[in-house]
């Protein structure tokens, strides 16, 4: 057996495949339990923003995979979650498919385009991979500032004036609330049962190879190269999936809302919501989106909740680097340890 097999063979070492559907199951589980809560309990306005914050978790996801498996810091993610929204609206107002061909367009062109931000990734880390992705979120920025998103007018960029714009038409199967809502969450599952296999399967392996040193993972048969551009291929089709999804939550986009400083929030709070457990997406997109929604609705100034994130991450840096997610898997394990010892023997 050759020194790649035994380092990221399915059964060497961390998760075995028997194990491997058990550690799943806990995704479809959760979720099913939180998204039937939030749709018993919230009213209209809780409903957009529990479904914008589901969306943003799968963007979450993928930058779980780049920071938490590679440490790799981009900070683009949230001009690819623009890239999968612009997309879905371009392909959907020009060609009037089924809502999940052009959902499946959206996150396959944010993939590529994430892809092709992620070959900086190649030659540099830390502080000046952070700074270039960063420099790209901002040049995307400038882009759809001047471009707008399609709504609905003729032509490549599908740009209306006043009354010629259009919604973009949610699937027929969800056009309610509370249905599109669970719709939002049944991609969502999918998306993150697609990042915790990659997590603990073969590919996890190997980037946790890489992490420890791009050396140590040639020397295992590690081809660095294809392991770096599939993370960061993945990354961006999770953020095109949640760009689409959002997309069809509103029917269309603003382009004010996809400035360079949303991907550096989006990183501080995957970070405060933990990018080593898969529910630190989702506590990540409640912070979010939720947040806010409830400073909103409290009467309080938005500008309030760049203090309290800033102070979240700065607790999670220096106390809790595993993020809220890890205090809580901690907690549960903990308890689950002190079950175990008074049950009698």
């Amino acid at each position: 057996m050759s020194i790649h097999e035994q380092t990221i063979a399915p059964n060497a070492g961390g998760i075995s495949m028997v194990g491997l559907p058990k550690q799943l199951l806990q995704v479809p589980v959760t979720m099913l339990m939180f998204s039937i809560a939030v749709a018993c309990l919230a009213n209209s306005f809780w409903l957009s923003a529990a479904t914008s914050a589901v969306a943003l978790s799968l963007s979450v996801a993928g930058l779980a995979i780049l920071y938490g498996q590679l440490g790799l810091v981009s900070l683009c993610q949230f001009a690819l979650v623009g890239v999968g929204g612009w997309v879905t609206l371009r392909i959907g107002h020009a060609f009037h498919p089924p809502f999940e061909v052009s959902l499946l367009a959206g996150a396959i062109v944010a993939s590529v385009v994430g892809l092709a931000f992620g070959v900086p990734a190649l030659r540099l880390r830390g502080l000046y991979l952070a700074l270039v992705t960063l420099m790209l979120a901002g040049a995307f920025q400038i882009v759809i500032s001047a471009w707008g998103f399609p709504d609905g007018g003729l032509g490549f960029l599908g740009r209306a004036d006043g009354s010629g714009r259009t919604m973009l038409a949610r699937p027929a199967m969800a056009d309610g609330e509370v249905t599109y809502f669970l719709y939002v969450c049944s991609f969502a599952t999918i998306g993150l049962l697609i990042a915790q296999w990659h997590k603990l399967a073969r590919p996890g392996r190997a980037w946790a190879l890489i992490r420890k040193g791009e050396t140590v993972a040639v020397a295992s048969g590690v081809n660095v190269l294809i392991y770096k551009a599939w993370a960061f291929a993945l990354s961006g089709f999770l953020a095109g999936l949640a760009g689409g999804l959002l997309a069809g939550n509103v029917g269309q986009l603003d382009g004010r809302a996809f400035g360079a400083f949303e991907s550096l929030n989006l990183f501080a709070l995957a970070i405060v919501g933990g990018v080593f457990n898969w529910y630190g997406a989702v506590i990540a997109g409640m912070l979010l989106r939720a947040l806010p929604a409830l400073l909103t609705d409290l009467g309080i100034d938005g500008y309030v909740m760049i203090g309290i994130f800033g102070v979240a991450l700065f607790q999670a840096l220096a106390t809790a680097p595993s993020g809220i997610a890890g205090q809580i898997s901690a907690l549960i394990g903990r308890f689950g340890s002190r079950i175990s010892r008074r049950r009698p023997r």
